[in-house]
């Protein structure tokens, strides 16, 4: 009998936005941002903002958060013995100063190209074209890390539907963010301040961090018509021991694991899928959420929300049932809410 995945095609997690809807900055505080609170097996919806949270929760939940830092990834420079511009965004580290990256004008820059960055402080040579499109690149630099030239030299890369340039660099990185390696913010943590930590403690609700660098996944659009012929770009991910205690602890103890965000959520659930039990682990994973999958880990879902036929919002589809996510969809399209990366958030317990 054919998966239920097998089944599903790209156009049924399709939707219309108007482009008004595409938050260009964020809330401001960052928990002003309106949150949409939905519940499994129900039609029910409540709205509410986003500094609601404490009151939303119950004492003993735990939310699970991804710390990982987004990286300066964005470099403008030009191909050598030429004045033709050219842009590379760094993915993924393969070793030191190794980096799988995104190339434009890609089919213009080819292996043995060196690109030049702040007129030659950085230098970047490329190795190849990799099956995927990108390329392989090693950079050679002036004194430091290419973590501090990057500092220097590198913008953040913003998703292209962010068109207005009024956001500051921090205000695509998490409060809370600490391990440097992503090329994209995982956004449903940008809601959250130091005094909505403070209130969540206060209120009984703990937290615990794991990391995954969002790679190229989070770039790649879904072509294929099919949505099991989806390849997905393999992440790397942590979890400690402290956080997977935390984990077991709270499920031991009747409290509720709520992933915040889709990264975590999918971290969470590539090991429980290995290992049967969340427990301290490192490695690379590529899980395709979709409908049909049977979550092992979470319990409830923070998220923002996606675009139209997105792995992500497969993802929360998989969760909270495909039909009432894009039924929640038009709810707030309908009641403005304020979509992607900078924009409002979902609750689904």
């Amino acid at each position: 009998m054919p998966s239920e995945r097998a089944l599903m095609k790209k156009s049924d997690f399709s939707y219309h936005l108007p482009q008004r809807l595409i938050a260009q900055t964020p809330a401001s505080p960052r928990d002003a941002s309106r949150l949409l609170c939905l519940r499994r097996g129900s039609e029910e919806m409540h709205h509410h903002h986003f500094f609601d949270l404490p009151t939303l929760l119950q004492p003993g939940d735990l939310l699970v958060l991804n710390n990982t830092k987004v990286l300066p990834a964005r470099l403008l420079g030009r191909k050598e013995g030429m004045q033709r511009s050219c842009e590379l965004l760094l993915l993924q580290e393969r070793e030191t100063d190794v980096w799988e990256c995104l190339a434009k004008p890609g089919k213009r820059i080819r292996p043995g190209d060196t690109l030049l960055f702040g007129g030659g402080v950085l230098q970047a040579y490329i190795l190849e074209t990799l099956p995927n499109g990108g390329k392989l690149v090693r950079f050679s630099h002036r004194g430091g890390t290419l973590y501090e030239v990057l500092d220097t030299l590198g913008e953040m890369p913003l998703p292209p539907y962010i068109e207005s340039r009024q956001s500051r660099p921090e205000d695509y990185q998490t409060v809370y963010a600490k391990q440097r390696g992503s090329a994209a913010a995982p956004t449903a943590g940008l809601h959250f301040t130091q005094d909505l930590f403070a209130r969540l403690r206060d209120a009984g609700i703990t937290t615990a961090e794991l990391t995954l660098h969002v790679g190229l996944g989070t770039f790649r659009p879904v072509q294929e018509e099919e949505v099991e012929n989806h390849p997905m770009h393999s992440e790397w991910y942590e979890i400690g021991e402290q956080a997977a205690e935390a984990i077991r602890r709270t499920k031991r103890q009747g409290g509720r694991v709520i992933a915040v965000g889709t990264t975590s959520c999918r971290t969470l659930e590539a090991v429980a899928a290995q290992y049967g039990e969340i427990r301290a682990a490192s490695g690379e994973t590529d899980i395709f959420i979709t409908p049909g999958h049977t979550f092992k880990a979470i319990d409830g879902l923070l998220t923002n929300f996606h675009l139209p036929e997105s792995t992500l919002l497969m993802l929360v589809s998989a969760f909270y049932g495909r039909e009432n996510t894009l039924r929640a969809y038009s709810v707030a399209i309908e009641q403005q809410y304020r979509f992607y990366s900078f924009g409002d958030a979902m609750l689904i317990l």
